[in-house]
């Protein structure tokens, strides 16, 4: 039975029993054929592992991501699945195939430039605006993740040792310092902005709205959102944006990563080292922009 054939067979099968879409099915067809052409005369059918694993290295030497190989392995799992299925094939030559190792993203992050574009974006001659600058200033200033932020209550932070204290993941705590600016933003918030929005209600919680209660984790993220597009960045963000800021700069001005570690409440020195990553690729950036022989 031609490469064809077989190829046409398992994508009605699958449309029929999956109900996957048009793109799907037209990518499975196209790495199929690939596959097919790179055998060349022999049969689909007459395929082992050494043939998978061959197929893999050639596709990797001709420069394709890691994601497309592992997207291409998957079109041949599934194809090879169907014809044992359907009793054309006794063993799947994919079964001791390892997929590639797509690795871990990296977290977008901002330019210190960028950063400083978004905390001034909020209008601070409104209470909220205030809020909201004191808000974005301890975040950059602490790393603190947004769940961590809106929870915070008074007996939480401390004006005069210019601390915060943090009850983290896994109900682990640790005092985060605060900066100069960030706390000079916080006091001015307290004493002036968190009066006018509570309107004579009480709270516990450091940043209120104007119902009195802590600001949920959604609404602050659309707020990041908003004052973004106000300071034309047009980076896709993330609520963790400015605590990744935080970790990249602070390595990019020489702290020690088990610093950043601590600051960060990260229990596993693994989870903060892909911080470096981003640091890495910056000063490649500047490098090659700087340097006469980048």
């Amino acid at each position: 039975m031609s490469a064809k054939i077989l190829i046409d067979l398992f994508l009605d099968a699958t449309w029929s029993e999956q109900g996957l879409s048009e793109n799907t099915l037209s990518a499975y067809g196209s790495d199929l054929m690939i596959f097919a052409d790179f055998l060349a005369s022999k049969s689909m059918l007459d395929v082992g592992s050494s043939d998978i694993s061959q197929f893999m290295a050639m596709r990797f030497e001709q420069g394709v991501s890691r994601r497309s190989a592992a997207r291409m392995l998957s079109s041949l799992r599934q194809f090879y699945r169907y014809l044992v299925r359907e009793n054309q094939l006794k063993v799947d030559p994919t079964m001791h195939i390892e997929p590639p190792q797509l690795g871990r993203p990296l977290p977008v992050s901002l330019s210190e430039q960028d950063v400083e574009k978004l905390l001034a974006a909020p209008d601070v001659l409104l209470p909220l605006g205030y809020r909201d600058r004191a808000m974005l200033e301890l975040l950059y200033a602490t790393g603190l993740r947004v769940s961590e932020l809106i929870a915070l209550r008074f007996e939480q932070i401390s004006l005069r040792q210019g601390a915060v204290r943090i009850v983290g993941k896994g109900n682990k705590e640790r005092l985060v310092p605060v900066g100069e600016q960030a706390l000079s933003w916080l006091e001015q918030y307290i004493s002036v902005a968190r009066e006018a929005i509570l309107a004579g209600r009480q709270s516990d919680f450091l940043f209120v709205t104007k119902r009195g209660s802590a600001m949920t984790r959604q609404a602050f993220w659309y707020l990041i959102k908003r004052y973004a597009s106000v300071a034309g960045i047009t980076k896709s963000l993330s609520p963790h944006t400015l605590r990744h800021a935080f970790a990249t700069h602070l390595l990019n001005h020489g702290a020690d990563l088990r610093v950043v570690q601590l600051l960060l409440g990260h229990s596993d020195l693994s989870t903060t080292q892909i911080y470096t990553h981003i640091a890495q690729e910056r000063l490649k950036e500047l490098h090659q922009q700087y340097h006469p022989r980048g």
